[in-house]
């Protein structure tokens, strides 16, 4: 975790002073702080290959790049109304066109209904209708957009919308099957879910300190006490158990 300081805060050198920020911390967006930290996880060697995001970092030409160059895979959200190539037979498509449009195009009966994971609710499965295609990302003033990397643009049209409601790329590789490269994007709601916890049961968002050596210190004993938290889960849960176990494991849980 970083901590996002808006303009006003690092314009303003005495108020910094008086929070103890140090003069070296200066205004930096949401995306360049989120690629200052991808490159200390790979410097780590923090285990990962895939870097999922919401649209807000999706839609970041420069972020999906980044992720690129440090042999990282990624699979993001994007606006409908982000513009794209597909590629037919001969590698590409002549005119670029917005992954909304395309998949009106498409229509219903291009696509595939997938389940991703089981519920929350007992016999309950979650899925949707999705479809595929390979595209490439076209961007204003590109000289040579075909020369970019081919990536898959996953729509998804849930039952019942008159249209598509959401939209994603990803460079997962084309070996994996549809179901896997689903399951994979989804599992962005594990990160949200760990942030729910990490306010609702840990405090993560109770911090009524001053400092911003307060709020870092903060903040790590919250993570401290959530890893300690995940591995006694797990130890006591493992993911590994057979279903007739994890079915037992719910009712002790409470």
């Amino acid at each position: 975790m970083d901590l996002y300081l808006p303009n006003s805060w690092t314009d303003d050198r005495e108020r910094c002073k008086l929070a103890r920020i140090p003069d070296s911390v200066g205004f930096k967006t949401k995306t360049e702080l989120a690629m200052e930290m991808i490159t200390r996880a790979v410097d780590d060697a923090i285990p990962g290959e895939i870097v999922l995001t919401d649209a807000a970092y999706g839609r970041s030409r420069g972020f999906r790049d980044f992720v690129r160059s440090k042999s990282l895979d990624y699979g993001v959200a994007i606006d409908a109304t982000a513009r794209v190539f597909l590629l037919d037979e001969s590698g590409r498509h002549p005119d670029a066109t917005t992954v909304r449009d395309l998949g009106v195009e498409l229509g219903e009966q291009a696509l595939r209904r997938i389940t991703w994971r089981d519920g929350t609710r007992p016999n309950k499965k979650l899925n949707s209708r999705f479809v595929f295609r390979r595209v490439k990302p076209a961007f204003e003033g590109e000289p040579e957009p075909m020369l970019r990397e081919p990536v898959w643009l996953v729509i998804e049209w849930p039952e019942g919308e008159k249209a598509p409601t959401k939209f994603f790329i990803t460079s997962l590789r084309r070996r994996m099957t549809r179901k896997q490269i689903v399951r994979t994007i989804k599992e962005r709601w594990k990160t949200e879910r760990a942030y729910q916890e990490l306010k609702g049961k840990l405090g993560l968002d109770h911090f009524e300190g001053r400092s911003y050596t307060g709020w870092h210190h903060h903040v790590s004993v919250v993570l401290c006490c959530y890893a300690f938290v995940v591995a006694e889960r797990v130890r006591a849960f493992s993911p590994q158990s057979r279903r007739s176990r994890q079915a037992h494991a719910i009712s002790l849980a409470a």
